[in-house]
């Protein structure tokens, strides 16, 4: 291998010069916009002014009972998509993975959701949940059970989202799960069948612990993304967060004080604090990580 030089290393650099320029402007800069603007306490937009820095704005967001809500439904979102829909994924994982008929054609619509935009998924959805014509209630109707307001009452708003979620975010870990269990070498399963062990006792003793590094990969991406939940809430509810707040997540708080009401540094100081959430989060996973992730 021959020794970096001085021309080879700036030949190296200016190769990553525009995706640097990219980086930089598009995610550093407002990143670090955005954690000022959470000081700004007086502040002049019109003529880009700061009067003032300070605190208030992190003292005002957890006095302000919304952002108590929008936390609150956060973590229920967090709680009811991730684990639910790593399972179910996981489930037809296993199964696509399995020799059966047209496996390549169920592979296709599983990973249909996720490549469909969210309006239109919304409006499927918004059929399917319609109190009066929808197919969720008529098919509970056929077990006796009555019409259920699902995107008017406030009780069913969220598992409503938690749902719809957990539908369209299946496909992208289904297709994540496949490409791990496909590394799994055969020769463990069929030393494991030489031996007697039963269907369950294969999964448990050699899917599970293989398939560790995928399944915390896509534990760590399914909570970033579910903490950080919005489309799915404006388009499902026609641009309100469920009725009486009941849809109310962080990210929703956030472009409300931003947008609406032009609470600049609210917004921003909500947008930190949802981001040390998240960071928190995810050192947590790494160092459990580390105990359970076997890699060998």
């Amino acid at each position: 291998m021959q020794k970096p030089t001085w021309k080879s290393t700036l030949k190296g650099y200016l190769y990553l010069l525009p995706a640097l320029v990219i980086l930089v402007v598009f995610s550093i800069y407002p990143i670090i916009k955005s954690f000022l603007m959470s000081f700004y306490t007086d502040y002049d937009f019109f003529n880009d002014t700061v009067h003032a820095y300070g605190f208030d704005n992190f003292t005002k967001l957890f006095q302000d009972p919304n952002f108590i809500t929008a936390l609150k439904n956060t973590g229920i979102f967090v709680i009811g998509v991730v684990p639910l829909s790593i399972i179910i994924s996981l489930a037809i994982a296993v199964l696509l993975n399995s020799k059966i008929k047209m496996s390549g054609f169920f592979r296709t619509i599983y990973f249909l959701p996720f490549v469909t935009s969210v309006v239109a998924v919304a409006i499927v959805w918004s059929w399917i949940f319609h109190s009066d014509y929808g197919l969720l209630n008529y098919v509970l109707g056929l077990f006796g059970i009555d019409p259920i307001n699902w995107l008017t009452n406030p009780t069913y708003a969220m598992p409503s989202l938690i749902i719809l979620s957990i539908w369209k975010g299946l496909g992208f870990n289904i297709i994540i799960f496949l490409a791990g269990l496909q590394n799994i070498g055969s020769q463990y399963y069929l030393a494991a069948k030489v031996d007697g062990a039963s269907a369950w006792n294969r999964f448990k003793n050699i899917t599970l612990p293989l398939l560790s590094p995928t399944m915390f990969f896509v534990s760590i991406i399914s909570i970033i993304n579910a903490f950080k939940v919005f489309d799915e809430i404006f388009a499902l509810f026609n641009g309100r967060p469920g009725p009486a707040n009941s849809a109310l997540t962080v990210v929703y708080y956030v472009y409300q004080k931003f947008y609406e009401e032009w609470e600049f540094g609210l917004a921003s100081a909500a947008a930190f604090v949802l981001f040390l959430i998240i960071f928190l989060f995810t050192i947590i996973q790494l160092v459990v990580g580390k105990k359970f992730v076997h890699y060998n």
